[in-house]
């Protein structure tokens, strides 16, 4: 448990050191990457085509770059980026929740490489299934689908001024009505005799904005009838109700607003500084009781404290102690088992030893090859005399055709080959 305490505050460290030198802002970029593959996934409509059929809920503006739920989150990622691929163009097969991760991550950044991007990260950063490189992921797998699609992005129109300056005019002209019209209304219920013409006042003050300097030549006189423009006043009152709006780009409004705010900040502050002084009296109170009590605790426990220092003492010398013989006994141990190791040697080569005298298989061995050695000595002597026999045939037939030659006597050759066998067997039954 340590060590993976300690390994992961080693990737804490490194991914705080990564997003220092890429910029303050690096830790944010994952979020806005986050919401581009919202906006590209809803042109996509993967809700009708990819949510639907595996029954899942729509993604939230900060789905894949905040860990809610790792193994939903895996699943949801590798659905959407086997879906991306397929709408590419790229057959590509539908993970179950039941296969290999590493295989499915393989395959997904071997098709994510086919189109051309890089990948500059582990294959394990995309295991947890959130993080800035799963929305990398998506987002190149997005852009590939949208271009297979034909979907292109168009410059966005904006609207021109010069329609903004004429609104503004019209509300400030429908304003400078509606405020005459309520003094017209507002002398009407004051003096009843005196009645003005409420289209002649319109008239009137579009003329002299129109021009400033025609005068008035004839004296506006009223035809209407008094009760029929007090009906038409009481009907069109409710509808003659200036509504100024405030412009919060105003310096002025904020001026009365940083106003507004020091004051309550400083009639805050009046009853809060009281309630702090109090606290800090409190607090230097309590430690100066802290401090005396701590003094009169040290000095009480001061024998004790000797007596726990001698023990310490004590102990490290036994352990000392305690480290030099157990050092001897590891020492002495491997001696002993060098002996066992050479007494067990000897032991077996003693068994050896005394099983090969009490054998007698040596002694079997021996008669066997005396057996056969007096066999081959016999089948040799036989050998021997057969050459012998067929030498002594041939000396004679050279011996009989010499002595033919020189004396011309009439041997019978039945005879003289009678007396050669009968020299033969004598001398080999000798």
């Amino acid at each position: 448990m340590a060590e993976e305490a300690g390994s992961g505050r080693g990737r804490e460290q490194r991914g705080g050191e990564e997003a220092a030198e890429r910029g303050p802002g690096a830790a944010y970029h994952m979020f806005v990457l986050m919401e581009d593959v919202l906006e590209k996934l809803k042109l996509l409509s993967y809700e009708e085509e990819a949510l639907r059929r595996h029954n899942m809920r729509p993604l939230s503006r900060h789905y894949f770059a905040l860990p809610t739920n790792p193994g939903e989150q895996f699943f949801m990622f590798c659905t959407l980026a086997a879906w991306l691929i397929t709408k590419s163009g790229h057959p590509f097969e539908q993970p179950q929740e039941y296969d290999d991760p590493n295989a499915i991550i393989s395959k997904i950044l071997s098709e994510l490489r086919s189109f051309g991007r890089p990948v500059d990260f582990p294959p394990s950063k995309l295991k947890a299934g959130y993080g800035e490189q799963a929305c990398y992921v998506l987002d190149c797998l997005a852009e590939e689908a949208l271009k297979y699609t034909g979907f292109s992005w168009k410059r966005p129109i904006y609207p021109t001024e010069e329609l903004e300056e004429e609104e503004i005019t019209e509300d400030d002209a429908e304003l400078t009505l509606n405020k005459l019209e309520e003094e017209v209304v507002e002398e009407e219920s004051d003096n009843e005799e005196n009645f003005i013409d409420l289209n002649v006042l319109k008239a009137q003050t579009y003329k002299s904005g129109m021009s400033d300097s025609t005068k008035q030549e004839e004296i506006l006189e009223s035809t209407t009838d008094a009760a029929e423009w007090n009906l038409e006043v009481e009907r069109v009152l409710p509808q003659l109700k200036v509504t100024v709006r405030t412009d919060n780009k105003d310096w002025r409004i904020h001026v009365d607003q940083m106003h507004q705010h020091k004051d309550g900040i400083e009639s805050a502050l009046k009853e809060t500084r009281g309630y702090l002084d109090k606290l800090h009296n409190e607090i230097s109170r309590t430690l100066e009781k802290i401090n005396s009590r701590e003094k009169y605790i040290n000095n009480q426990l001061e024998h004790l404290v000797q007596e726990y220092r001698s023990a310490q003492a004590l102990l490290s010398e036994a352990r000392e102690k305690y480290q030099e013989g157990s050092g001897g006994v590891t020492e002495r141990i491997k001696v002993l088992s060098e002996i066992t190791e050479v007494l067990e040697r000897v032991k077996q080569e003693m068994e050896e030893k005394g099983s090969s005298m009490t054998d007698g298989a040596p002694l079997v061995k021996i008669k066997q090859a005396l057996t056969k050695l007096k066999q081959e000595t016999i089948q040799m002597d036989i050998r021997i005399g057969v050459m012998e026999h067929t030498l002594l045939q041939s000396k004679l037939k050279e011996k009989s055709n010499m002595t033919r030659d020189m004396h011309a006597t009439m041997i019978p050759e039945t005879t003289l080959q009678v007396k050669v066998n009968c020299c033969f067997h004598l001398k080999f039954m000798n």
